[in-house]
């Protein structure tokens, strides 16, 4: 035991006594995270099968594990018969206890993808289905999903102990969770005096937790059914119904998002997930990175230099466009073979994108460069310290709690992570075609770095409620296999069921099935894979300029930079958009600024007590009323129709404004003489 532990041998909890050197050095996990562990909690198997009837629920929604967390049931305890000899043996034996609750929730989220809503890889099957209009069979895409979603293990076994067990390598998004569980389970302090700054009248969180949840649960029925025009609010195209210009700077889904907002919680935490888990420093770069490009470099770009002929093509849009600004026809340029045809695309002539698309792809360049560079200025000798002194430093408080539960072998990684690479350079091989080819590489090169990320995250939380390490490799692992098989199933059932499916330009304008992350995902396939960089950034392409990107980012971070600055986060900020858009930048950004840094500094008992409760209310909340929604109306084909359900109504905010481009007579742009 560490210096200052105190047992209490009766009740077989582990405590800490509150001194300094216990204290986390991050205020928010030491406003947040228990010093505490009861090492007598029972975790029975039978705990792993009450998740998966929920992943088959909701495979789809990004908040699985926050609504997986939601009230915890109370089941009765029983006795089942011994399949083998004699006696009986206990399904539940004990009340439902928080570690178990941790467990579900863990286990939900692994079946929701690490809430990217499905596996990464499902959208392989999208493109060969819906755009590329081709086949492939469950068995080779059933593994393809699979092992994406595997192969990050083994580099989390590798990452665990450089950023899990020190104390300052915090995840702001666990605290949401550690609130929560907390609060249903009435380990936080159920009151607090009213104190100057504080706030919150005395209201437990529990309660809190519940009349929060209620009411994202009852409001997301408007957005979500009744009046889906809240989720762009774009009041600068009702003002200027007819102006082009007026609409592009207004739209909040198709253009700069001047003034527009949301009134959609989904829309708000869609793609940089909940704002109130995000520290206030990498909020304000991520503003100031969207700022820089949605109010300065695309509007200079578009209406000051019609950079690579900008005014031909929508300002925002994640399409591919021919010279003349009409769609690209992709399976123009796509043989039998699943390949290029040169004929084709000669006839088609080279891919255009639009504006904002272009200068998204420049940023990510110089993203990827900065962050080389800035780790290496900023964090390179911390690294290096932190991998030599790792078995030496001195364990904070939760590090210690945990050493009480036996560790995974680290052969279980690595095992995992062998097998993975071997079946993925076999699937690799043979599917050949290269656009196919191309995003299977990039999935199993994102997904190794994006699932080690979310195991660990997962395992932090396990470190901060103080689950059995092994407890949470099982849970994580079988239910990435079976979120695996929902998603694949259901992509399938989408696939196969829907019309028109991922096909904007054939979809009625309120329909919500055009895929726009499968939308970039197929021009990424396009770009890199079908007709290759070559042809896009090098000298057969129209934007080679953009490489000059990768030397910007490289030179750009410095330690003469104000200290806030974090140069990666900065220009990173708008990675997501496509299929991001600016509406659903505003409003997270909003949000954001509002609690955690108002609330933050003037109410911090208030924001100690209530914000990561708030978030996971919200997230709940709106993943029980969209499930519901979807099974009693979608799938009964029941629906309402009038000028609250026809989207934001700014249909000529994704018009060229170039003279002379005419987009046919279907189209209600106007041409521009």
């Amino acid at each position: 035991m560490g210096k200052g532990e105190v047992v209490d041998v009766e009740r077989g909890v582990v405590a800490e006594e509150a001194l300094d050197d216990d204290a986390s050095p991050i205020e928010e996990v030491w406003l947040t995270v228990p010093v505490t562990d009861d090492p007598s909690l029972p975790l029975p198997e039978p705990v792993l099968l009450l998740p998966h009837r929920a992943a088959h629920r909701h495979p789809d929604h990004s908040a699985g594990g926050l609504a997986a967390a939601g009230p915890p049931p109370r089941p009765p305890e029983f006795k089942a018969p011994a399949l083998l000899g004699g006696g009986e043996c206990s399904l539940n034996p004990g009340p439902f206890n928080m570690k178990e609750h941790v467990l579900v929730s863990i286990f939900a989220n692994a079946g929701c993808a690490f809430s990217s809503g499905s596996a990464y890889a499902v959208m392989i099957v999208d493109i060969i289905r819906a755009f590329y209009r081709r086949s492939i069979s469950f068995f080779p895409a059933w593994l393809l999903i699979t092992t994406t979603q595997v192969l990050g293990y083994g580099w989390a076994g590798l990452m665990r102990k450089y950023v899990v067990e020190p104390a300052q390598m915090w995840w702001p998004g666990t605290l949401v969770q550690v609130s929560l569980f907390r609060a249903l389970h009435g380990k936080g302090e159920e009151k607090e005096e009213n104190t100057e700054g504080g706030g919150g009248g005395g209201m437990s969180q529990a309660k809190f937790f519940l009349i929060a949840l209620a009411c994202s649960f009852l409001w997301y029925a408007v957005p979500g059914y009744l009046f889906p025009t809240l989720t762009s609010v774009s009041w600068v195209c009702w003002i200027f119904s007819k102006s082009v210009t007026a609409q592009q700077l207004g739209s909040g889904m198709k253009g700069l998002g001047l003034g527009a907002f949301t009134l959609d919680w989904t829309a708000v935490s869609a793609f940089l997930y909940s704002p109130l888990i995000s520290p206030f420093f990498a909020t304000a770069n991520i503003l100031a990175g969207y700022v820089l490009l949605m109010y300065v470099i695309v509007p200079v770009s578009y209406w000051g230099l019609d950079l690579y002929n900008a005014r031909r093509f929508p300002i925002f849009s994640s399409h591919l466009f021919t010279a003349t600004g009409s769609t690209y026809d992709i399976t123009a340029i796509v043989n039998d073979r699943f390949e290029i045809d040169m004929d084709g695309y000669h006839r088609m002539g080279r891919i255009n994108m639009s504006t904002s698309f272009a200068l998204s792809y420049g940023l990510g360049f110089a993203t990827i460069a900065a962050t080389v560079t800035h780790v290496a200025l900023f964090h390179g000798k911390e690294i290096y310290r932190r991998f030599r002194a790792s078995q030496r430093d001195k364990p904070d408080v939760h590090t210690r709690l945990m050493k009480s539960y036996r560790d995974v072998p680290s052969w279980w990684f690595y095992a995992m992570l062998a097998l993975s690479m071997a079946v993925s350079l076999l699937l690799c091989t043979v599917l050949r075609s290269a656009p196919i080819a191309n995003v299977c590489f990039k999935a199993y090169g994102y997904m190794s770095m994006s699932q080690a990320v979310s195991l660990l995250s997962d395992f932090k939380l396990g470190h901060y409620m103080k689950i059995p390490p092994k407890s949470m490799f099982l849970v994580q692992l079988v239910g990435t296999v079976v979120a695996s098989t929902v998603n694949l199933v259901v992509a399938y059932w989408l696939l196969s069921s829907i019309p028109n499916i991922c096909q904007d330009a054939l979809l009625p304008a309120d329909s919500p099935w055009t895929c726009p992350n499968d939308r970039v995902f197929f021009d990424a396939s396009v770009i890199w894979g079908l007709v290759g960089p070559r042809r896009i950034f090098g000298p057969l392409g129209n934007y080679g300029a953009l490489n000059w990107f990768f030397l910007a980012g490289a030179v750009g971070p410095s330690k003469t930079w104000i200290p806030m600055i974090n140069l990666p986060v900065l220009i990173g900020a708008t990675s997501y958009m496509p299929p991001a858009t600016a509406v659903n930048y505003n409003s997270w950004l909003i949000i954001g600024i509002i609690f955690n840094f108002f609330v933050f500094r003037y109410r911090k008992l208030w924001w100690k007590r209530y914000n990561y409760i708030l978030s996971a209310a919200l997230d709940a909340g709106v993943a029980f009323m969209a499930v519901l929604l979807y099974f009693s109306l979608s799938t009964e084909n029941r629906s309402i129709s009038w000028w609250g359900t026809a989207g934001e109504h700014c249909p000529l905010a994704s018009c060229p404004t170039a003279k002379g481009i005419n987009l046919g007579a279907d189209s209600v742009c106007p041409v521009v003489l």
